[in-house]
């Protein structure tokens, strides 16, 4: 039987307390190294195997250090603090080079903990947007980055410029870097943690939107909140996610961007915000 896309990237094979071993896949190459979004979800999914982890996922920030090359690479997760309801990690992801250098990639940090049956309460409702199945799948163009190739996306707005001239996509700045998005893994697979991680990365550079011009750029650093629970996740499925995403201050060579991930019955099941590098 093939394994999924995404299951065979984030296999990891045990190599101590802690540590794993995994391998990079070349369906989800990006321009340099892979698609950021699937590092997050193995630097969590080495959390998600460690056999003293308590509870599930609540936040998680990776750093990214440098690209991951083409080969393998080494995870070190490790508790760092146990509370009664909660657990603190740091996560590493760490290669090689041919001389023999064992260098940092990414840095990691990420709580997770039981949650308790509390009042409950989701202060940002979903979109009113089309249904997916009322949109045409977005495919990427011949040539383009394998990763894109991954999921079924469907745009609802905010599609990145047909023309490279400079202008923003709208005169309101409550619109001019605004994107939304049905979206899921294909070939479909259920919902899980460490997909929502990958997920939580698919909105491409704001910049690009807020002002049409192809500026290189490179994630620094991406948080993920996680609002779901396992048991939500599961009633998810295989369904389709509504992402939207917006930026929010663009300055000197580094903007942020937030972005919310939906159920396609409402339920806000995560959170993110990533800063970004661009090189004028």
């Amino acid at each position: 039987m093939t394994l999924h896309a995404l299951d065979d990237a984030l296999q990891l094979t045990a190599q101590g307390s802690g540590q794993y071993q995994g391998l990079t896949s070349p369906a989800w190459w990006n321009m340099v190294g892979p698609f950021g979004g699937v590092t997050a979800a193995v630097a969590l999914q080495a959390i998600m195997l460690h056999p003293e982890r308590l509870g599930d996922p609540i936040s998680l920030t990776v750093n990214y250090a440098s690209g991951l090359v083409q080969g393998a690479f080494a995870v070190s997760a490790q508790p760092v603090r146990t509370n009664r309801s909660t657990q603190h990690w740091l996560v590493t992801l760490s290669q090689t080079d041919a001389q023999g250098v064992s260098a940092v990639v990414l840095t990691g940090t990420a709580i997770t903990a039981v949650r308790r049956d509390t009042w409950s309460v989701n202060d940002l409702p979903m979109p009113l947007v089309p249904p997916p199945d009322d949109l045409v799948r977005t495919l990427p163009p011949p040539g383009t980055v394998a990763w894109l190739r991954r999921y079924d996306m469907r745009l609802v707005s905010g599609p990145i410029p047909s023309r490279w001239d400079g202008g923003a996509a709208s005169p309101d700045p409550a619109l001019a870097s605004l994107s939304q998005l049905w979206v899921r893994d294909d070939p479909v697979r259920t919902l899980d943690f460490a997909a929502l991680a990958a997920l939580a990365d698919v909105f491409f550079p704001r910049i690009w939107l807020r002002r049409a011009v192809m500026v290189p750029v490179g994630t620094v650093s991406l948080t993920v909140y996680f609002h779901a629970t396992a048991a939500q996740l599961r009633e998810t499925g295989t369904g389709y996610l509504l992402g939207q995403a917006r930026g929010q201050a663009f300055c000197n060579g580094y903007f942020d961007q937030a972005g919310q991930l939906w159920s396609a019955a409402g339920h806000l099941l995560a959170t993110t915000h990533q800063l970004v590098y661009y090189k004028e």
